[in-house]
């Protein structure tokens, strides 16, 4: 199966070159293997079932065995075994060289009371994410993000997404395997696929605590209906309670949601907390969302024609596809993706802020000269508000849509109108 290049590549070789070890992490299947395999020299596989058992009984008696090899050397699923991280910082020690070692991991390990070391100064992150539109070559590219931060006067693109396509694509979701299916049913089959195995087994494997699989599905149903949102666990309760007919507590769901943080199946988005000319109260709460839109769907058995015939739904999905596309960008970019709301209801859909202070303001909608008029008056009147005093002013302003064929600059008011699909880093 030939190997599709992820803007993740990149990242991963100038952290090599810069650290002793590269952590990557990020929900099962998005690639992280694969992507590791490409620039490792030597492979430790610990989930093998052929050496499995040796393996683990090295990592108690004689782990720098495993640690011999090319470098630099991949540790697979190294959290089976979590004395690896001090092994690893200590040999990175030892060795005074980077770009030695390269771990993978689907889950944040159980066991940290064997974690000694925080790894600071010999550790790199990389959390990897399902592929963007522009990696799957859905998104021709036309439109550069980080250009956009240098110079927001000339935008031009072209995007050959339908309403249609962009249905499926949001089923579909970015799953390697799925694709590079062949068919569009295989594709979604596989990305229901992840959903069924997150919900019988990962949930419960992650810190070896049993979890009702019904619940953990009742469960990602209610995030999927209050994905882009700020929805307390109480409110993710009551949800449940009347759409599923169910007793439970608080602290069950706050447990059950932070097992999936664990593997990587849930990601909020934090508030965004800039320097305003006024003294608005700024809503901190996280927004919900999933990592990768198709996990909504299939928690709520929905396809492509379902999203077609209920908008409203779609847009809220489209949402979750646009964060997960931004988030890959902004991670080449050295940059973080924050929501905004305020006490009055003020609201921006996605922050990208860079570490050197440059930030883009963006509204998602799907489509249409209402909706973008909408969002263009947001984004306009949280941009009044900011105190350029203390901070800088926004770098551009930005629509974000699923369905339209060009992406172009607003005259009225400079406001940058993008589809999604001529989008890239």
């Amino acid at each position: 199966m030939e190997y599709k290049l992820r803007i993740a590549d990149q990242i991963l070789a100038d952290k090599l070159e810069a650290m002793g070890a590269v952590l990557i992490e990020g929900p099962k299947y998005c690639g992280k293997t694969t992507l590791a395999y490409q620039q490792a020299k030597s492979v430790l596989f610990m989930a093998d079932p052929d050496t499995k058992e040796q393996n683990l009984a090295l990592a108690k008696t004689n782990i720098k065995r495993l640690l011999q090899g090319d470098t630099p050397r991949l540790i697979d699923e190294w959290q089976m075994a979590p004395q690896f991280w001090d092994a690893v910082r200590n040999e990175v020690d030892k060795r005074n060289d980077d770009g030695q070692f390269i771990l993978t991991g689907s889950a944040v390990p159980p066991n940290t009371e064997e974690i000694f070391h925080t790894g600071t100064g010999r550790m790199s992150w990389l959390k990897l994410r399902t592929m963007s539109l522009w990696e799957s070559e859905d998104s021709t590219g036309d439109v550069s993000l980080g250009a956009l931060f240098k110079s927001a006067d000339n935008v031009d693109g072209e995007s050959h997404i339908d309403i249609d396509k962009l249905a499926f694509l949001t089923c579909r979701g970015g799953w390697p395997k799925s694709i590079m299916k062949k068919s569009e049913r295989a594709s979604l089959i596989q990305a229901n696929e992840y959903y069924e195995a997150v919900t019988r087994y990962d949930i419960s494997r992650v810190d070896n605590v049993e979890r009702d699989h019904e619940l953990a599905k009742r469960l990602m149903r209610s995030y999927a209906r209050n994905q882009g949102s700020q929805a307390s666990a109480g409110t993710i309760l009551a949800d449940i309670k009347a759409n599923e007919s169910d007793k439970l507590s608080e602290n069950t769901i706050y447990a059950y949601i932070k097992a999936l943080k664990k593997i990587f199946v849930i990601e909020d988005s934090l508030a965004w907390n800039p320097n305003l000319r006024s003294k608005t109260a700024i809503r901190t709460s996280d927004t919900r969302y999933f990592t990768d839109p198709s996990i909504a769907t299939a928690a709520l058995g929905l396809g492509p024609d379902d999203l077609i015939n209920d908008l409203n739904t779609f847009g809220l999905f489209f949402e979750t596809l646009c964060v997960r596309d931004l988030r890959v960008y902004a991670d080449a970019l050295n940059g973080t993706v924050y929501h905004y709301r305020d006490k009055n209801s003020l609201e921006c859909d996605a922050v990208i802020h860079l570490r050197n202070g440059y930030y883009g303001l963006i509204e998602i909608k799907l489509g249409g000269d209402d909706l973008i008029n909408e969002g263009a008056n947001t984004l306009k009147k949280l941009a009044s508000i900011i105190d350029t005093t203390k901070m800088k002013s926004p770098s551009f302003l930005m629509v974000l849509t699923g369905v339209g064929n060009y992406a172009y600059k607003r005259s009225e008011d400079g406001v940058l109108v993008v589809p999604i699909g001529c989008l890239k880093n």
